[in-house]
């Protein structure tokens, strides 16, 4: 009898657990990156209007969910400039042929509600910091802030943009640079349903052990009571990182909690860490909820690389995101494949021209805990050279919801 009745209420548990609602979870995020250059096959071969702008982004989400995605990333502040109607900077000329000039519509705001649309989530990837890839302030726009800042009559503006190596960058350590940048991504989540922003590896520029400590904002840090307090030129640079990351997130979330924040490094970890170049924090962002919702490190790579190899570079970011509350999402490299001068050994040419060597990526990724892939770029899911490697990524793709 005892047995019968335990019988009894093991049925009666199972048939009770059947008709509990399963545990969701979450979708893998499937992304791809569309860069400001992406914008120049619409420039190029349509009118610019609203209409053939949306036609355009229709055909790109459908190759994308076509391919297996279900974020885009799309740039929109390249160059101190927006590809949106922006309060704070001028119309990029990525999308209207000339910076500052006027456009009769508004290019994300098609790109969010055609996503949505689509059942795809979109995010909104700045540039932080690069303002231009020349150092002629005179061609940018008048309403460029870098440009009034460059030409005020307060000389201390001055030193909010800076001159280096032959490009124009924002001053890290000016808090009106900061104030500028936060307030440019308000304006994108008050004004636009993004599900996310999103930032790229454009920090601080490259130095070198000669000119580190003399190049750059090094004049803000001598000034600085960082330095009077014995801090080190590098950790000053990482905390103005910091502090504008830090300030972006809190931003977003108090304004729109449910917008994700993310950035993608750069791929390899001992090059994040170098005391010449970057200087971003990494341990700091992943041991904490207060920086990023997600890292995405561009390890662009092979498996047989001499010596940042996929694996090798996955699972350096896998062993420090360990137990973090931060989501990973490896960066693969679409735009290296089937060009063989991208490869630094044979074997690794070898990957770069093997159709399956995308798919490869993804299952590894898969296999061992990353949370998500984003591919680089739009373009190359539409080279016709290598479509058999983005077919094997497709299906790779699709295989998991």
């Amino acid at each position: 009898m005892k047995n019968k009745k335990s019988s009894l209420i093991c049925l009666l548990v199972m048939a009770f657990l059947l008709f509990l609602p399963a545990k969701t979870q979450a979708a893998e995020y499937k992304g791809i990156w569309f860069s400001y250059y992406d914008y120049e096959s619409f420039t190029e071969n349509y009118a610019n209007t609203g209409d053939n702008f949306k036609r355009f982004f229709d055909g790109v989400l459908d190759n994308c969910k076509e391919k297996g995605f279900n974020h885009i990333i799309v740039q929109v502040r390249p160059f101190s400039d927006a590809i949106y109607k922006s309060s704070y900077f001028p119309t990029s000329a990525c999308i209207a042929g000339k910076q500052g000039a006027s456009l009769s519509y508004d290019p994300l705001a098609i790109m969010v509600q055609e996503a949505h649309k689509k059942g795809m989530r979109i995010e909104a990837w700045i540039n932080p910091y690069r303002v231009a890839t020349n150092t002629s302030y005179k061609k940018l726009a008048k309403k460029n802030p870098a440009r009034k800042w460059h030409y005020s009559k307060k000389t201390s503006y001055h030193r909010y943009v800076l001159s280096y190596g032959g490009k124009l960058y924002y001053n890290p350590s000016k808090p009106a640079v900061r104030t500028l940048i936060i307030n440019g991504v308000k304006e994108i989540v008050r004004k636009y349903n993004v599900d996310g922003i999103h930032m790229d590896d454009y920090f601080y520029p490259s130095f070198s052990s000669s000119n580190y400590k003399k190049a750059f904002d090094a004049k803000e840090y001598n000034k600085s009571t960082e330095k009077k307090s014995g801090m080190s030129i590098v950790k000053y640079r990482r905390k103005q990182v910091n502090t504008l990351v830090s300030g972006i997130r809190s931003a977003i979330k108090s304004i729109k909690p449910s917008v994700t924040f993310g950035i993608s490094p750069a791929g390899e970890i001992n090059n994040l860490t170098d005391k010449y170049s970057y200087y971003v924090d990494i341990t700091k962002w992943v041991t904490s909820t207060k920086y990023v919702d997600y890292i995405a490190p561009q390890i662009y790579w092979g498996f047989h690389h001499t010596c940042a190899q996929f694996d090798k570079m996955v699972n350096q970011w896998l062993f420090i995101t360990d137990r973090s509350k931060v989501k990973l999402y490896i960066g693969l490299p679409a735009y290296k494949m089937g060009d063989r001068s991208a490869a630094t050994t044979s074997k690794e040419r070898t990957e770069f021209l093997s159709s399956g060597t995308l798919a490869k990526m993804v299952d590894y990724g898969r296999k061992n805990g990353a949370h998500g892939f984003i591919v680089f770029d739009y373009q190359d899911i539409k080279r016709s050279s290598i479509k058999s490697h983005i077919n094997k990524l497709a299906t790779s793709l699709m295989s998991i919801r």
